[in-house]
């Protein structure tokens, strides 16, 4: 329950810091591009990325509740896209090159056609 909890939280605290990083990055930028989705999404690319290698590889005795509190909460909350690179960046580790290829595919063709999907269902209502 106590890993729950703290999944919780930093999901919390990942999807405030999103829309602080998302809103600055806006006024600073303009919104002619998605600059501000953009840049939480690298950011969170690179810190899975980091955390992912640091917490499991280089730092001995790291709690799985401490974690899970920053991968699955707080970035988790800041944004998915790091996930998604984390993975398929393991299955080319792996080399599963075609696997990888086709999570690329299939997450960008199915989130995008379910987007459109979502707009065109929103706009009839």
């Amino acid at each position: 329950m106590d890993r729950l909890l703290l999944i919780g939280l930093g999901g919390a605290i990942g999807s405030v810091l999103r829309y602080i990083v998302s809103t600055s990055t806006h006024q600073w930028m303009g919104r002619s591009f998605p600059y501000g989705t953009l840049s939480v999404n690298a950011i969170g690319s690179f810190l899975i990325g980091f955390l992912f290698i640091i917490l499991l590889d280089r730092v001995d005795g790291f709690s799985d509740t401490l974690r899970s509190f920053l991968i699955i909460g707080f970035l988790g909350g800041f944004t998915t896209f790091s996930s998604f690179s984390m993975e398929t960046i393991n299955l080319i580790e792996n080399g599963e090159f075609f696997r990888s290829f086709l999570n690329i595919m299939i997450s960008l063709i199915l989130c995008l056609s379910l987007t459109w999907l979502g707009i065109l269902l929103g706009r009839q209502l």
